[in-house]
Order: structure tokens, then sequence, then C-alpha cells
């Protein structure tokens, strides 16, 4: 490929719009441009990038035995409300209406095509299993959309889904779908964890992430750096603390606070550690009772430590929570505690409460919490003697570093990551609900057991950006690298030595099977090295007249801060062997 012929357009500067650097590189590097709120056009640039990623997907998934198709991106709405997700998914799923008024989503995933698809087409066990794939265009009604390709509104992804006769066997598929996974995610030549997750939304108990590594990332990591423990933080689990409460030391009181409404500032105003203080949150469900809502709520008070917050994912699996619950009203909290939020605690409540206490808070003793009266709080309040013991402990908070890791193999890290890759176990819940059967070897119809498995293919490219930049511009992995090596000529409009060693080395390793790019567009040194450097090339030749005088040319890695110098003679195989190495 010669510059000349392909579509190079960079920018000196980003858009007002561009939050984070891959937004702002993607666009500087003229790989996307923006359409509208979320959506953007491909250009050739970054589409190479989006090929290439693309491609190890699709050899790596025909590799694990996985078949590709293709489905509709408009789907008609009786499928989405034979499992209830037309209306559950909210205004994210964008719906629409044909001409007939007939109702249609535009796809943001496709359990129900595909479920629909098995159920017509997977008569018996003997064509089990199945994994069914595309790379399709998605499109989720972001509320907010931001950040380029990292959480745009149109996008592209693999979706994977499997079919498989039992249990058993689904979780093997599973097993096969997480190795695929990790050699794909090997070959991006990226820094990643697979992560033990919760499966959120789409259903089912066994999930995994691939997180790309990034200081910029959305999601808090959790691993152990001396074992293979590795999950988000809405999973990891906070172990319980050894041993049970000491013993106390010291009297409730109530104390004055004025003012000191917070965790922080009370600790800091009573001389102690927030590590002694009570963090008092209050939730409230709307129980149902035959059919019909009870017009009273139920209350809740979670007590966690000072320092801890809560994980409002495991507070939503309790089985107290397994209708959903909220935040309590204002009115609701000075109905129950006669008291506004920031003196909350659980002693002397104007109503009962129930209470649910976090693992951590069990075991403490001569603790701090608010008094349900403005400007005061209780002082060296314990368990067994100022309150009953706890019944309901559970893990309801967000882990911290240095926590015990739940294998016991030591203590826990966080770091930043991007999310580009998820695989769940779904189990029955959608053969289920659109009664997806096959015959058993029973001769009895039984639902499918199935899994499915994404990748992000357009957010890969912004997580790649995040992780591997300078103030230059874009590093490139050489796999996902719009072009492997881009030569750059100096003078080769004016001199012929020089052309035409560009261009023998541009058909050498064009030969060899190199994406190599020749930059024959006459731009000066130095803006061609910055176009270049911008758009994140990972190997860069450059020839001029003195150096072939001189018998050599510069090669310069990316990544390094200074070229080398290479022998003119047998350059391309040179080339060759620092490209396998």
């Amino acid at each position: 490929m010669k510059a000349s012929e392909f579509f190079v357009s960079t920018l000196k500067e980003a858009p007002a719009d561009a939050e984070v650097v891959s937004h702002q590189l993607m666009t500087r590097a003229g790989m996307i441009k923006k359409l509208g709120a979320g959506v953007y056009t491909y250009m050739p640039m970054g589409l190479r990038v989006i090929q290439k990623v693309t491609n190890i997907v699709r050899e790596e998934m025909n590799r694990a035995g996985a078949v590709e198709l293709t489905m509709p991106v408009i789907q008609p709405a009786e499928l989405w409300q034979e499992t209830g997700r037309f209306d559950s998914m909210g205004p994210e799923l964008l719906r629409i209406k044909d001409r007939h008024d007939r109702d249609f989503v535009v796809q943001p995933t496709s359990e129900e095509v595909v479920t629909d698809i098995a159920r017509q087409s997977l008569r018996s066990y003997k064509q089990l299993p199945k994994n069914l794939y595309q790379i399709q265009t998605k499109f989720r009604d972001e509320r907010r959309p931001r950040f380029g390709l990292m959480r745009g509104r149109e996008f592209i992804m693999k979706d994977a889904y499997s079919f498989d006769r039992d249990a058993d066997a689904a979780k093997q598929s599973y097993e096969k779908m997480a190795t695929a996974y990790r050699a794909i995610f090997d070959r991006f030549g990226l820094s990643y964890r697979a992560v033990a997750a919760d499966s959120g939304a789409i259903g089912g108990d066994l999930s995994e992430e691939f997180q790309v590594i990034a200081a910029t990332g959305e999601d808090a990591i959790v691993y152990c750096p001396t074992s293979d423990y590795a999950a988000n933080m809405e999973k990891a689990e906070a172990l319980a603390p050894k041993g049970s409460a000491p013993a106390p030391t010291q009297a409730m009181v109530c104390t004055p606070t004025p003012g000191k409404s917070t965790c922080a500032d009370v600790a800091g105003f009573l001389g102690l550690e927030l590590t002694q203080t009570i963090k008092s949150l209050v939730l409230a469900t709307n129980p149902v009772v035959d059919g019909v809502e009870a017009a009273e709520p139920q209350i809740w008070l979670l007590l966690l430590r000072g320092d801890h917050d809560m994980n409002e994912v495991k507070v939503g699996k309790l089985a107290v929570f397994a209708n959903g619950f909220r935040f309590a009203t204002v009115p609701e909290i000075e109905a129950t505690f006669g008291c506004q939020p920031g003196y909350l605690g659980p002693v002397n409540t104007l109503k009962p409460v129930h209470v649910i206490v976090d693992r951590e808070v069990a075991v403490m003793s001569d603790w701090v919490c608010g008094a349900n009266q403005p400007d005061h709080h209780y002082t060296g309040v314990n368990w067994g003697r100022d309150l009953p013991l706890p019944t309901m402990v559970e893990d309801i908070r967000n882990v911290v570093a240095g926590d015990a890791s739940p294998d016991g193999k030591g203590v826990l890290a966080i770091e930043r990551g991007i999310e580009v890759g998820h695989i769940f176990y779904l189990g029955t819940k959608y053969s289920k609900a659109m009664n997806a059967t096959f015959l058993a070897d029973d001769g009895k119809p039984k639902h499918f057991e199935m899994g499915c498995y994404g990748i992000g293919v357009t957010r890969l490219p912004a997580a790649a950006i995040e992780q591997n930049h300078d103030d230059r511009g874009i590093i490139w992995p050489d796999a996902i690298a719009p072009f492997t090596v881009v030569i750059c000529p100096i003078g080769m409009d004016r001199s012929d030595a020089v052309k035409t060693a560009a261009e023998s080395l541009h058909q050498a390793l064009l030969a060899a099977g190199i994406d190599v790019i020749l930059d024959d567009r006459g731009e000066r040194p130095g803006a061609m090295f910055a176009d270049w450097e911008l758009i994140g090339v990972p190997h860069r030749v450059v020839l001029s007249d003195r150096g072939l005088a001189a018998g050599e040319v510069e090669y310069q890695h990316r990544r390094a801060t200074e070229a080398e110098k290479l022998s003119a003679t047998g350059l391309a195989d040179a080339l060759l062997k620092k490209l396998a190495s």
C-alpha cells in the first residue's frame, strides 16, 4: 500500500468533546469520525485495526468449533416479549415501528433470535453441542454516550451462543470458550486479566470478564499477586474476619458532634480512627402480598465500617432483596429513625427496623454510630450489651487492597481495567422463557442449556490505546496495528536512489506477506514522522540519500527512543527477522 493511494487524514488537535486519550488519538489519527452522539464512521485507518481484531477473533472461534452466522440488526419485538426483555431492558433498548405499526427492536444482543433458531432447527440431542456466533453491529441507546468507541451507542460485537444437552456439557462448552478467549487475547498482544464476574442483567451463575489493564479503566479489578485469584469488584468476596468481637472496654455515651454528619468528620472531631466508626445506609422494599404491593415499605438498615463502601451487586443478591430494593426517601428515614440522614444508627430507632450487618462490623467493639438525634453520635457501642447480637451478617462491601484473598494465598491488590470480553453460563434462562426444547436420549423434550460469549470488537482498539500510548500518539501491538511497517523515504520525489530503494523494500515486504505502507506523499521528514508516530505503526524504516551513500538505513520501533542503523544490503531479510522476534 502506498500512502498517496490510501486515506491518511491526521489532525493536530482533538475535538473538544474528546475526554479520554483513546478518543483523542483515534480522532487525531484519522481512525474515526463522529457522525452523531455515540455514532462514528470507521475511517480506512481505523477499519484496518477493526479488521485485524475481527480476523483474530474469527480464527480462534472457528478453531474452537464455533460456527458463524449473521442475525438481523432489526428484530421483531415478539421474541423479546417472550423473554420479558422488551419491557425490562428499559430505554437502552431502541424500539421502533414499521409502516404497519408493528414493534421491532434494534439489537443490543441476540439471545432471543438465536434461541428461536435453536428451537426451530436443533431438534435432537444428536445435533448437540452447537455454538453459533456472529460479528455484527449492535445498538444500545446509552443515556450519555462518551469516550468515543469506549462507550458509544452503535458498535460491533462478536457474540456467540452455545447449546447443550445438560449442565455438565454446557460447562464444558463454557470452558472451551474460556480457553479460546485466552488464545484470542494472547494474540492481541495486550496486558489483560480474566476475572470472575457477576452475570448482571444477562443472567446465569458462571461468568468471567476479560479486562485490558489500563490506568484510565472504569472497572476495578481485584487480584492476588501471589496466586491466580482475580475478580471484578462486584464479585470479589470480602472474607469474614477471624475470631469474635473483643470484650467492651468503654461505656456507651451519647456524645455531641455538632455539624459532623460524615464518618470521616466524626472520627476527626473525636480523635478516632475512621475504622472505629459505623456507616448507616437505609434501603427500602415494597413487599408484594397476594399480588398487591403493600402500602407501607419495609425499611432496612445496612451497617458498614466507616472506611468501607456498599457493594450494590452483593446487596441485590441477598434473598431479602430478590424483588429489588431502593434507597429510602428522607420522609421514610425520618419516620423510622426520628432524625434526618447524617446521624442515623441502630440504637433507639423510632420504629423497629431490619438490620443487615457487614461481616467486618459483626466483630467490632467500642464503635461509633449515629444517635438518631441531630448533632449527636453514640460512642462505645457494643453488640450483646447495647444491641442484640446481629442475626443477618452478610458480605455487603467492596473489598479494599490488603484484604485477605478468598483463596487463602495472600492479600488482595486492585488495579483498573477496561472490559472487552465477557462469557456467561446461562443455563435455561432463555430456553425456558421461549420454550426452546430438543428431544433428549430418553425421547422426552428437554430445555437447552445455554452459554453466551461476547467480545467488544470496536471497543478493543480503544482499550488498546488507553494501555499503549505516549505523548506522540498511539503505540499499537503488531497484531492489530493498521500497518506493521511504514517506509519513510526522505526526498523520494527528488532522488532516484531513494525512490528505487524504497519501492524495492516495499515490494519485498509485500511479497513476504508483511502489512507495509510506503509514504510517497512527499511530506517533510518532521511532518511525515509525526503522522506515523501519531498513527502508531510499530516499525519505521527511514531511507535517505546520505544513509544509502553510507550503505545504511534507519530503523526504529515505535517504543524505542533512538533509531538504530541497519545495513542497506539484505535489508528486507533483516527486517523480517526483527518482525519475527
